[in-house]
C-alpha cells in the first residue's frame, strides 16, 4: 500500500453529478469524471486492511456482501494511487471482463462492505475507481482485442447476449471454442441494451465491446428468438454444447379489476420502447410509449422503477408517483443490520432525485398497492383506487396486509408496472424441454440441466439479479461448459 494513512489525510471525492433540472432535458450520461490526479488520490484511501471483505463477495443474511466477482480490489485501487493505470486494468479484467458494465450499473456491493467506509463513514469510491481504470484501458489500447492463438474444434450455441451470456461467450471464445450468440432483439446487449435506460448506461459503451468481441470471433445472430424463430433442436444438431442466458423476462402482473385498460405497460415493455426509438430515430419515429403530459403512477420501488420514474420526467410528465409495498426503510442501519450485511437504509436513486427537483417533493408512497384500476369512457386508465397496507406476523412470517378504510384514489393517465418477474419465459424451457422451480427460473446442476449438453446461467437460472452476478454466472458456467466439452479445463 502506497499511503497508509490516506484514508485519515484524503477525503471521499467522487464525480460531480449534473444538476437533475439539466440533466433531465435529455436521455445521456449525467456524471463528469474527477481529473486523473483526484482519481488517484482515491486510490489512495484504501486501507490495505486485512481482511478486504470488499472482495469476498459472501453471503451474509440473505443479501451479497462485496463483490461477487472477487476482483482485486485492494491491489488496483493501490495502483491507481501509484498511478500504474496499464497494470491496473490489467488486473482488473483478470476478474472483471466487463468493468465498463459494472462501474456504471453496480449498486457498489464492494463499497457497503468496504472497512474505511465502516471505520470512517466514507467509503473508497471504489466504482469510481473502477470506470477510471477501465475508460483508461480503452484509451490507451490496453484493452483490445485479443483472438485465440487456436481453435478446440468445438462449437458452443449461448441463448441471449445480456451481461451472462456476454460474459460465458468471452470465456469460451477465449479458450479457443468457436461460439454463436443468439439474441431475440435487433440489437446486441440483453437488458443491457433495452433494460437500462440510456442515461445509466450510453450505448455506445456496449457496441464498443461487442467490436471487441466480434473481432476476437464471436458471431452474432440477432432478431432470432430460440424456441420460435430458431428452434432447439437446430441448436442441438449444430453445436456441442448451448448455453441458455435468456433472462428473467416474464413480468409480474397485478390481477386486478380494470387491468385491460388502455395505458398500462410493464416497466420492461416501455423502457424498451423508449431506448429503442431513441436508438432508431431519436424519437422521430414516435414509436416510444410517451409520458408527456400525464400523469404517471409506477407500481414498484426497485430499481426497474426508479429508472420509469426518470424516464417519464425526461418525457415530460406532469406528475410522478411510485407505490411501494413494503415499508419505508430506516434512514440509518437498523440494530440487526450490522456491518458488513448489505445496508438495509432508505436510498434516494436518481429518478427520486429528479421527481423531488422537479415537483418539490419524494414520488414515493409506502405501504400501498393497488385495489382497482378505474377506466373512463374510452377504455383507458383514468385513476388507480389504492389501499394503504400493514405489517402482520403470520406463522412467524411478516406479511403485508390491508387497512380496511384506508382506501383512496389517485389520478393516473400512464400506469407501469415494475412489481418484478417471476422467471424465464415458458416457451424457452418448453423448446428444450427442461423443468422450472417453483420460482420459475431453470433447474440446473452446476449449470447443467437436465438435458445433456444443454446449460443455464444468469437470470434464467438465479432468477432476477444484479449485472454483477450475470457476469459472476457467466463465468462460472464457462468453467463448467469447458469441462463437458474438454473432459478437463483450465478455467479459474
Amino acid at each position: 500500500m502506497g499511503k497508509p494513512t490516506g484514508f485519515m489525510e484524503i477525503d471521499r471525492q467522487t464525480s460531480r453529478e449534473i444538476a437533475p433540472e439539466e440533466r433531465i432535458k435529455n436521455f445521456n450520461e449525467f456524471h463528469i469524471p474527477l481529473h486523473c490526479d483526484e482519481q488517484q488520490a482515491q486510490g489512495a484511501r484504501c486501507m490495505d486492511c486485512g481482511v478486504p471483505f470488499c472482495q469476498s463477495g459472501m453471503m451474509i443474511g440473505g443479501m451479497a456482501s462485496g463483490c461477487p466477482l472477487n476482483n482485486l480490489i485492494p491491489e488496483w485501487n493501490d495502483l491507481v494511487y501509484q498511478g500504474r493505470w496499464d497494470l491496473a486494468a490489467k488486473r482488473l479484467i483478470a476478474t472483471n471482463r466487463y468493468p465498463e458494465f459494472t462501474s456504471r450499473v453496480c449498486p457498489a456491493l464492494c463499497e457497503a462492505a468496504c472497512t474505511c467506509g465502516m471505520a470512517t463513514g466514507s467509503p473508497v469510491a471504489v466504482k469510481e475507481n473502477e470506470r477510471a481504470i477501465v475508460e483508461y484501458g480503452y484509451e490507451s489500447g490496453t484493452i483490445h482485442a485479443v483472438p485465440p492463438p487456436a481453435r478446440t474444434g468445438k462449437r458452443v450455441a449461448v441463448v441471449g447476449t445480456g451481461p451472462s451470456g456476454l460474459s460465458v461467450a468471452d470465456l469460451l471464445n477465449k479458450r479457443g471454442h468457436k461460439v454463436t450468440m443468439y439474441e431475440r432483439a435487433d440489437r446486441v446487449g440483453g437488458l443491457l441494451m433495452y433494460g437500462i435506460p440510456n442515461m445509466k448506461l450510453e450505448k455506445w459503451v456496449i457496441d464498443r465491446r461487442v467490436k471487441i468481441l466480434k473481432d476476437e470471433g464471436i458471431e452474432f445472430i440477432t432478431n432470432a428468438d430460440v424456441g420460435r424463430d430458431v428452434s432447439a433442436e437446430e441448436l442441438k444438431e449444430n453445436y456441442d454444447a448451448v448455453v441458455l442466458c435468456c433472462g428473467a423476462k416474464k413480468p409480474r402482473d397485478i390481477g386486478v379489476p380494470g387491468r385491460d385498460a388502455e395505458g398500462i405497460y410493464f416497466a420492461v415493455d416501455y423502457l424498451t420502447s423508449v431506448t429503442k426509438s431513441l436508438l432508431d430515430s431519436d424519437f422521430a419515429d414516435g414509436k416510444a410509449v410517451t409520458a408527456k403530459g400525464k400523469k404517471v403512477l409506477v407500481i414498484g420501488g426497485g430499481d426497474t422503477g426508479n429508472d420509469c420514474v426518470g424516464t417519464a420526467i425526461r418525457q415530460g410528465c406532469t406528475g410522478i408517483m411510485q407505490l411501494e409495498m413494503m415499508p419505508c426503510p430506516p434512514e440509518t442501519r437498523a440494530p440487526g443490520n450490522a456491518w458488513p450485511e448489505w445496508p438495509r437504509v432508505l436510498k434516494t436513486d436518481y429518478g427520486q432525485q429528479e421527481a423531488i427537483a422537479k415537483f418539490g417533493h419524494d414520488p414515493r408512497l409506502y405501504q400501498t398497492t393497488v385495489k382497482e384500476v378505474k377506466v373512463n369512457e374510452a377504455g383507458a386508465v383514468a385513476a388507480l383506487e389504492i389501499i394503504h397496507l400493514e405489517p402482520k406476523l403470520e406463522d412467524g412470517r411478516m406479511t403485508m396486509q390491508p387497512v380496511p378504510g384506508t382506501e383512496e384514489e389517485l389520478p393516473c393517465d400512464l400506469l407501469l408496472i415494475a412489481a418484478g418477474f417471476v422467471g424465464c419465459q415458458s416457451y424457452v424451457a418448453e423448446a428444450f424441454g427442461l423443468p422450472r422451480d417453483n420460482r420459475g427460473n431453470l433447474v440446473t446442476t452446476d449449470y447443467h440441466t437436465p438435458v445433456d449438453g444443454i446449460f443455464a446461467a444468469g437470470d434464467c437460472r438465479r432468477g432476477q439479479s444484479l449485472v454483477v452476478w450475470g457476469i459472476a454466472e457467466g463465468r462460472a458456467c464457462a468453467k463448467a461448459v469447458d469441462q463437458y466439452l474438454m473432459g478437463y479445463t483450465n478455467m479459474l
